[in-house]
């Protein structure tokens, strides 16, 4: 499957007192990545929700190897793992940029849902723009 490569800089915002990334900023990276996966694709998050879809988590999976420091630059690597009409599983690789070091791994399921948060079906052209 099709990989989106997403740099971003680690924020003292994102850092606890010791400039170590606090565990929870990594779910907000994989977001950037699966958002910019998307806005690669040629569909972007907003679009979606004009078409009255949504993706909403409904699992998240994260394995820590080493920390994210204060002034790192990040590669965030997203790839569509799997799909159906229903749901989304999307891969992410976390990488320091100076060198290439694994600082996470993580997984993130989605389920294809209405603006009144139902499970929708995805139609066969917008499954094979996120897939493709």
């Amino acid at each position: 499957m099709v990989e989106n490569e997403t740099e971003l800089r680690v924020r003292y915002v994102e850092t606890d007192q010791m400039a170590i990334v606090h565990h929870s900023v990594y779910l907000h990276w994989m977001e950037v990545g699966r958002t910019e996966y998307l806005r690669e694709k040629g569909l972007s998050y907003a679009q979606l929700e004009k078409m009255g879809i949504r993706m909403p988590l409904i699992e998240a999976k994260l394995e820590y190897f080493s920390p994210a420091l204060y002034d790192d630059v990040i590669l965030i690597k997203t790839k569509l793992l799997n799909f159906t009409k229903i749901t989304f599983t999307f891969n992410y690789e976390i990488y320091r940029k100076s060198d290439n070091k694994l600082l996470t791994r993580g997984m993130t399921k989605h389920v294809a849902a209405d603006l009144a948060n139902k499970p929708k079906r995805i139609s066969k052209e917008i499954l094979s723009i996120i897939g493709g």
